[in-house]
């Protein structure tokens, strides 16, 4: 596995990092283990100035960390700056509230005995990380496990290894100790070697269906606890009292951020049949309104995707499903110049034979089906393999929000999509994996909550 810098705007290899051996990979396990003893014991309060030392280092830094992210993957940006935000508020979120999520709990059980919940870490963490929120979805696993007491060895995405070494920088000068989190270039079969290590005791993945099935079978097979965030295939339901041009508009541009790389974007857009048609217009004008250019220009909406193999990837998709029979309406083709460049597609006509039905298009391209009833927009909704979050468009946020709760996903959202902060859970169900990030929920992922009981 090549760590590399490869500008996806211009296709130039930029630099060029050295991967770890498996002697580096020994020493580190043996480096987080022994680090794993002082820093479970170090005062709460010190974890969580560590914390927000760190969030504090993010603001400072954040327009040299979000140029980077736009060199390795192309995210345009204003993109980039928010995302850098989004993870220094994550950093300090657990700042402010790891002390009170490490308060003990006092039982009453209806006896004479003495029953306490502790809540304790529970030692060395593998995280693996993907490449299109390079420091969102570190921070969403980094931070609530520093604070917990956890220690990290941290597997980012070989073209974010500029990023990786930043936030490894970041940490370490914030006070988290050098050993506490130790990043590391390693290939696939070193990861399954680290997770084997009987001194590892959990691990995360963000990433495909088959890293995570891989990692998932490892962990299973040595008996670690493992949390998941895989694919989604979200499901956004548009119902019959919204303003249409205004909500095509913010539909289009959410689909389209990140240039449509992201596991919760709206892949499947659902319309009553009624409104349909001036719906589709509505996304089309925006999708052809949008520049696609240099993710360091202010004014860039979308960037190239995070490689060329990313976008032809993406473009095959699209003109298999139309080769089966939908209707692409803009887009879906490479442009003509250097780098990983695509203009954003907009597709009807998908039915349930086709792939496009059913595989996840991690990608610019937006599908909009048209529905009858609210009954036949759930059905449609449900029908995935997926389950990680949908949404629900209208000025009746009481029928809305029941609509909502009838998605069968981890997350779903009423005038909104793919919200994230701090304090809210995150994660899927079905081929979307398992397990909890962020708030509460993450902070026991990788938690001994631990019974002391003390009979009189």
């Amino acid at each position: 596995m090549a760590y590399r810098t490869e500008n996806p705007a211009t296709g130039v290899i930029e630099k060029e990092f050295t991967s770890a051996t498996d002697a580096d990979v020994t020493r580190a396990i043996e480096r987080a283990d022994a680090a794993f003893s002082t820093w479970r014991t170090t005062e709460a309060a010190e974890r969580a100035a560590a914390l927000a030392k760190i969030a504090d280092l993010y603001d400072e830094r954040a327009d040299e960390l979000a140029g980077v992210i736009g060199t390795e993957m192309g995210k345009p940006l204003a993109q980039a700056q928010g995302e850098v935000a989004l993870a220094s508020s994550i950093f300090r979120w657990y700042a402010s509230h790891g002390e009170d999520l490490l308060a003990e709990e006092q039982l009453s059980i209806g006896d004479d005995a003495k029953s306490v919940v502790v809540t304790d870490p529970i030692g060395v963490l593998m995280g693996v990380m993907p490449w299109n929120f390079p420091h969102y979805q570190v921070a969403r696993f980094v931070a609530p496990n520093l604070m917990l007491g956890n220690t990290i060895l941290l597997k980012h995405a070989s073209i974010c290894a500029r990023t990786a070494e930043l936030i490894e920088e970041i940490l370490h000068a914030a006070g988290v100790p050098q050993d506490a989190y130790i990043n590391l270039f390693v290939s696939n079969e070193q990861i399954t070697s680290i997770i084997e290590d009987p001194r590892v005791r959990g691990v995360s993945l963000t990433g495909s269906e088959g890293a995570g099935k891989a990692v998932a079978e490892t962990a299973a097979q040595n008996l670690k606890k493992s949390v998941l965030e895989l694919g989604g295939s979200d499901a956004l339901i548009v119902l019959d009292d919204v303003d249409v041009a205004e909500t095509a508009e913010t539909v289009a541009t959410a689909r389209m951020s990140n240039a449509g790389q992201a596991c919760n974007s709206p892949k499947r857009i659902l319309v009553p049949s009624a409104m349909f048609d001036e719906f589709v217009t509505g996304v089309v004008e925006t999708v052809d309104t949008m520049t696609v250019g240099d993710p360091a220009n202010e004014s860039t909406d979308m960037g190239p995707l995070s490689s060329i193999e990313a976008r032809d990837d993406a473009i095959a998709q699209v003109e298999r499903a139309v080769e089966q029979g939908a209707t692409r309406h803009t887009g879906g083709k490479a442009l003509e110049r250097d780098g990983a460049w695509m203009s954003p597609a907009v597709l009807t006509g998908v039915t349930r034979e086709m792939d496009a039905f059913t595989e996840e298009i991690f990608g610019p391209v937006a599908v909009v089906y048209p529905y009858d009833s609210i009954e036949e927009a759930v059905e449609i909704a449900n029908d995935s393999s997926f389950g990680l979050s949908g949404s629900v468009w209208s000025k009746d946020t009481t029928k809305a929000e029941q609509v909502a709760r009838r998605l069968e996903v981890g997350m779903t959202y009423v005038n909104e999509h793919g919200t994230t902060k701090a304090g809210l859970p995150f994660g899927g169900v079905r081929r979307s994996g398992y397990g909890r990030e962020l708030g509460r929920w993450g902070f026991g992922e990788f938690a001994n909550t631990k019974l002391v009981r003390v009979a009189k």
